[in-house]
């Protein structure tokens, strides 16, 4: 008995709905990770170690959460 060679072909519809999600993930850990090294970089100039990062993390994080909300929300709406 021979596999079916249709059973694992993928419908290109598929790619289509899946193709506004795949890069939000990526997207959401680059802004964290960016702010975080923001704040990092203006502890280290301003001298005040861990405030600005601290504040540049949560705000990555809230910023992130937001795209990522809004873009969830707008590719629902299509």
């Amino acid at each position: 008995m021979k596999p079916d060679p249709n059973k694992f072909k993928v419908n290109p519809e598929f790619y289509k709905e899946i193709a506004p999600y795949l890069g939000l993930g990526l997207q959401l850990a680059i802004t964290v990770v960016a702010m975080v090294f923001l704040g990092i970089w203006l502890d280290s100039i301003f001298k005040i170690q861990p405030v600005l990062t601290i504040i540049f993390a949560a705000f990555g994080v809230f910023a992130a959460l937001y795209n990522f909300i809004k873009s969830v929300l707008k590719s629902d709406k299509k």
